[in-house]
């Protein structure tokens, strides 16, 4: 359950990409979601969670496609499968990059975390926050963008860090 928590997103874009109907794009994916979840006890958990997850959605979405052969436009099986690879991997990039924020949020000092916190956990306005901390809407908002190009450079680093490695 919790890999399909962390897969469902991804998996919910590729439906997006390939699948224009909103109505439709729910049934799919509730399907592949009572598929995932069925097909569990057959999942090797030595090997990737997503790319597994990623093949039972693009099978159903073959499914309605070829359902769907009245439509005009219409993935082939290439494109599929190029989008599927894509998000794949951008997926695997996202991931990285939340542990590399996690950890940068971690070097950042309490008020600057507590600006963070108020900000994006509680999706404050930079003038509540203001209000609250006893400071300017403005003096929030640059301490907002500081610490938004530190914590960008930061994941910059890392992610050097790891490639030269």
């Amino acid at each position: 359950m919790r890999h399909w928590t962390l897969a469902q997103p991804v998996v919910s874009a590729f439906v997006m990409s390939v699948v224009r109907d909103f109505s439709e794009r729910d049934d799919i994916l509730q399907d592949i979601a009572i598929a995932v979840l069925e097909q569990g006890a057959r999942y090797d958990a030595s090997r990737p969670f997503l790319p597994w997850a990623l093949g039972i959605a693009q099978n159903h979405v073959r499914q309605f496609l070829r359902r769907q052969r009245k439509e005009r436009l219409v993935f082939g099986m290439d494109m599929q499968d190029l989008l599927q690879t894509a998000f794949q991997e951008s997926a695997e990039g996202v991931a990285e990059t939340l542990v590399h924020l996690r950890e940068c949020l971690g070097r950042l000092d309490n008020h600057e975390q507590l600006l963070c916190e108020l900000r994006y956990a509680k999706d404050l306005k930079p003038a509540a926050v203001a209000e609250r901390l006893g400071m300017s809407a403005n003096a929030v908002s640059k301490a907002l963008q500081r610490i938004r190009d530190q914590l960008r450079a930061c994941i910059h680093h890392k992610v050097l860090l790891k490639a030269r490695s």
